[in-house]
């Protein structure tokens, strides 16, 4: 169970008696009393298992710390409350989680998925076990200085205890743009004061309003329900797709470990090792499939399907005899033709040009004056190219394109439906400003990131 401070409640005194009119009030506000504790108990993070985004998210909106139960030996209640209140202080938009390794984090997303649910522009730090990274978003600070904040903490402290912690706090808070002030901050309260007319009013409305919004967030909850759960659907069956792409492309290589049949040993240890990579990622998109529960949750499986393609290109480069290909960004027309070889000049309907980065398929198409093999994906609205789909496959591009940076991201997409939809999350950075918040600092991490 993952737990955070609380602030504490705030009595409300009301008057006494006042007839059916106010015991009718005072029913209904005890009943949604009652209600809300209800749903709080039910949804208590790690309840049933690890704390979701989401509930770390809404965790972080009330206080800037958050630390995870099972990962009290790295950050005490007494330490966190200090912390929490040295942030508040300081007025910036500084935040700091504290997770043990779970399975359930996935290293590669887990800042920016805590970034999203969050819902604030802001300095995160994530101290994962023993791994700790930062990410920011662009408009507070650059996302090299993000990372650089993530292995500077590492340095001074090998293990991140709450001292490292704090001292990443004042760090990150200090390098905050002038005037970029944290979004903290008590709403104002009511005026408690007035005649027994005009609270009597206020009771009528209360109670008229109350009557309003129960049948106003009843129905548009259930709305709401029905578009996500139509959404997943079709996001899974694109993932899905991708998936069985890979296994067929797997399937088609026709490579046996035992006998790779290389020049020298070293190289068909190399091959080995690139079939292994390639194996490793298939069962992990799988894996990741299996844990989808949100279009959020499947930038893991992209982000999984992106590395195993470029495992398969450099085996068969290294099968041909030919040069390794350079690790770029996959073909931006459909990420399963794999690593791009170069970039090309291309507009939307409408948009003005850009360079994206194309296979060299697609650029043989482009350079026949043919238009190039788009991945179309599944929409309320028909298959459409997946650039021109709504927010909910914002994921689904960041796992694929993610690691390569925010202006190869916001570059490509901008003047499209998907980059419209996806808005301020291209400015998400993290290792490099990258889409995806990869951000994990110290050595061994692939520069700052999980691979």
């Amino acid at each position: 169970m993952a737990l955070h401070a609380v602030r504490p409640r705030t009595r409300t005194h009301r008057p006494r008696g006042g007839g059916p009119l106010a015991a009718l009030v005072t029913f209904l506000l005890a009943a949604v009393t009652l209600l809300a504790m209800a749903t709080s108990a039910g949804a208590a993070p790690g309840a049933s298992g690890p704390a979701t985004p989401e509930e770390i998210g809404k965790a972080l909106r009330e206080r800037p710390v958050y630390v995870d139960e099972r990962a009290r030996d790295r950050l005490g209640a007494a330490d966190q409350r200090a912390l929490s209140e040295r942030i508040e202080s300081a007025g910036e938009p500084v935040y700091v989680v504290v997770l043990p390794k779970d399975a359930a984090y996935h290293q590669r997303t887990v800042i920016s998925d805590i970034r999203e649910a969050t819902g604030r522009a802001g300095v995160y730090g994530v101290l994962l076990g023993e791994q700790f990274g930062a990410a920011s978003d662009t408009s507070l600070m650059p996302g090299d200085r993000a990372r650089d904040l993530a292995r500077e903490t590492e340095r001074r402290s090998g293990a991140v205890d709450a001292a490292a912690l704090t001292g990443f706090a004042d760090r990150a808070a200090a390098s905050v743009g002038e005037g970029a002030g944290g979004t903290s901050g008590g709403a104002g309260r009511a005026d408690t004061g007035g005649s027994g007319a005009v609270g009597t009013v206020l009771g009528v409305l209360l109670l008229g309003g109350m009557a309003a919004a129960v049948l106003f967030v009843g129905r548009g909850a259930v709305r709401a329900r029905k578009e996500e759960a139509a959404e997943l659907a079709r996001v899974k069956a694109t993932v899905d797709e991708d998936v069985t792409s890979y296994g067929e492309e797997l399937d088609r290589l026709d490579f046996a470990p035992s006998a790779p049949g290389g020049a020298s040993p070293e190289e068909n240890e190399a091959l080995v090792a690139e079939y292994g990579a390639a194996l490793d990622a298939y069962e992990e998109a799988k894996a990741a499939m299996a844990r989808v529960r949100t279009p959020r949750d499947v930038r893991e499986v992209t982000s999984a399907l992106e590395g195993g393609r470029f495992a398969l290109a450099t085996l068969r480069a290294r099968r041909a005899g030919e040069p390794l290909p350079e690790h770029r960004a996959p073909c931006f027309f459909d990420p399963r033709h794999g690593p791009s070889a170069e970039d090309r000049e291309w507009s939307p309907e409408g948009g003005a040009p850009r360079p994206v980065p194309v296979c060299a398929a697609d650029a043989a198409r482009l350079d026949d004056g043919e238009p190039p093999m788009a991945r179309h994906v599944e929409t309320a609205g028909g298959r459409r190219p997946y650039w021109e789909a709504g927010p909910a496959y914002g994921p689904w591009a960041g796992g694929f394109f993610g690691g390569y940076g925010t202006t190869v991201v916001s570059g490509m997409l901008i003047g499209t439906m998907l980059g419209s939809a996806m808005g301020a999350g291209t400015a998400w950075a993290g290792d490099g400003g990258g889409y995806g918040g990869d951000g994990f600092g110290g050595d061994g991490f692939g520069g700052g990131g999980f691979d």
